[in-house]
């Protein structure tokens, strides 16, 4: 067995790239993954910020989400890459107690930030003309410190709880991050009531959520079904069931680590799972609700003409 150099404090992760034969083509994967999410996010806010065009509330919702996806994904991933270069696999215990604060800070403003971006397109699509006042710069402020304020919370009240319980001898942290449900596995203490704490907490940031999502859509495709042009009706539904299968992958993989009973738990599946919505979202949360979009596009050619024009008149200049 591989030995490693560890302090009392010290954590040692086992990781994804446990398996010698696939572990250098998933490194490759995860980093084509992380470099495309940091990529994808940046470039949206690079064009809501500087286009006019999308200075809407749609697109400043969407701005902030791509934020907290870059924040995310950056949590987790660069201590995952470092540790496969430098052939080590430990985290002190501050390290764990900080990327344990920041991921359940960041994942909680985004389980809040998508719910009430879906109402956003609830009131777009089924309450135009009421659209600017519901959903006026106020009310986006609102949902966006509502988010911060809600991920926080959860931060600051089962951080310091999950970090408190005195741990065993073995460190072996059986994931790839400080994921609370494979910390409390070594737990030396009774953990039972904290747990029960945690899935009323996880109860109602996964399902509040994601019940106004589904009831969101719901309206949405109603209203959508009732269009009159083919062509419409068609471009609704697919954006609707690409946003709800990202939504989906999110919630649902969620749902499974924090909220299925323990016995249905395997080691393996919880490392994949948490895969879909620690790794793979950020990267498709742009892809899909942004990059697709006509007017994005549209900002992005914009962006790409003043640029040339710039490069032509500095070689005119010349």
């Amino acid at each position: 067995m591989e030995e490693y150099n560890t302090s009392s404090t010290d954590f040692t992760f086992m990781g994804l790239f446990n398996r010698k034969e696939t572990s250098g083509l998933l490194f490759a994967i995860i980093s084509i993954i992380f470099f495309t999410a940091l990529m994808a996010n940046g470039v949206m806010i690079f064009l809501i910020r500087t286009d006019s065009h999308l200075h809407t509330p749609m697109y400043f919702l969407l701005s902030h989400l791509s934020f907290i996806d870059m924040m995310y994904i950056s949590t987790i991933v660069p201590k995952m890459l470092v540790d496969y270069l430098l052939d080590q696999r430990t985290i002190t215990f501050v390290g764990c107690t900080a990327q344990h604060f920041l991921y359940l800070t960041l994942v909680g403003a985004e389980f809040f930030l998508l719910g009430l971006m879906a109402y956003d397109r609830y009131v777009a699509i089924c309450n135009p003309l009421r659209y600017p006042i519901l959903m006026s710069r106020r009310v986006c402020w609102m949902i966006i410190a509502g988010s911060w304020f809600g991920g926080s919370l959860d931060g600051f009240l089962l951080t310091p709880i999950t970090m408190s319980f005195p741990f065993c001898n073995s460190r072996e942290i059986n994931h790839f991050f400080c994921e609370a449900p494979a910390v409390l596995k070594l737990a030396c203490a009774d953990t039972a009531l904290y747990e029960t704490v945690m899935y009323v907490c996880c109860v109602l940031m996964l399902l509040i959520p994601f019940s106004v999502v589904i009831a969101s859509y719901a309206q949405i495709l109603t209203t959508v079904h009732r269009m009159s042009s083919v062509e419409g009706r068609k471009k609704a539904f697919a954006t609707c069931s690409s946003h709800m299968t990202v939504v989906t992958l999110f919630y649902g993989a969620a749902m499974y680590t924090y909220m299925l009973p323990h016995s249905y738990h395997r080691p393996e599946q919880d490392k994949v799972f948490s895969v879909f919505y620690t790794i793979l979202t950020p990267m498709l949360n742009p892809l899909i609700y942004s990059l697709r979009n006509k007017d994005v596009t549209g900002a992005m050619k914009r962006v790409l003409d003043r640029f040339k024009r710039t490069q032509r008149v500095s070689g005119d200049a010349f």
